[in-house]
């Protein structure tokens, strides 16, 4: 119940906390695959190397990443960096009012973002920053406007400017992997981020195939059973 409430809040509350930048953005599509552990695993290390410091994910405790293949002590040395337990929450390391310093708000909880925005727009978004000096971190992006949230990743994507006239963002220097490592990367977290919302979906979706399949037989068993029971009668 606390999730659906959480979820539910972070729809309603969207589109007061980003306003459009007067252009529509095509969003890119997010290859997502919840069935590639790697990916999920390359993932959550990224989500917690550059998310986790300012935006918690409260719904998720760090040994559910069992689920992802990721073993105690892949946990604690790829995950836990704070000294928390295995059975903690993943709660940001930054402070409210230190984040609400810095930044002026704070930092929302990444639990069910992909949920609440999509994985396609959190794909895009991840890629469009861009540099300009009109705010208050220097950075902006295509996807949310006037963001609050400073690029975070520009020393692995590199800085881009927006081009004068055409709208397209262009390299102005590059960052410590090229285009392909950089979406490959953005993808992975995303993929997490992802599952970071339903961890339970897999399984959900193995268990629902089975139920079915279930019923379709007892169909036809019970097909049979009729069949059976009225043929002296008829």
């Amino acid at each position: 119940m606390r999730m659906i409430k959480f979820l539910l809040l972070a729809i309603l509350l969207a589109p007061f906390v980003a306003h459009s930048s007067g252009q529509e953005v095509k969003l890119d599509k997010a290859p997502i695959d919840r069935a590639d552990k790697e990916s999920l695993q390359r993932g959550a290390k990224g989500f917690v190397e550059y998310c986790l410091t300012c935006h918690g994910a409260n719904f998720m405790r760090f040994n559910r990443h069992h689920d992802i293949g990721m073993s105690e002590d892949d946990i604690r040395a790829d995950l836990i960096h704070t000294g928390q337990k295995t059975g903690d929450l993943m709660e940001a390391a930054m402070r409210k009012k230190e984040a609400e310093g810095w930044f002026g708000v704070v930092p929302p909880d990444l639990s069910v973002i992909a949920r609440a925005r999509g994985a396609d727009w959190l794909y895009t978004y991840l890629r469009t920053f861009y540099q300009d000096t009109s705010t208050y971190s220097g950075w902006n992006n295509l996807t949310f406007d006037k963001v609050a949230m400073p690029h975070v990743l520009h020393h692995l994507q590199g800085w881009q400017v927006l081009e004068p006239g055409t709208g397209n963002l262009v390299q102005t220097k590059p960052g410590t992997m090229t285009k392909e490592e950089y979406d490959r990367f953005v993808a992975d977290l995303v993929n997490y981020m992802v599952y970071l919302g339903e961890p339970h979906a897999p399984y959900r979706r193995e268990l629902g195939i089975t139920v079915l399949l279930f019923l379709f037989g007892m169909l036809g068993l019970t097909y049979l059973l009729k069949k059976e029971y009225w043929r002296d009668i008829h």
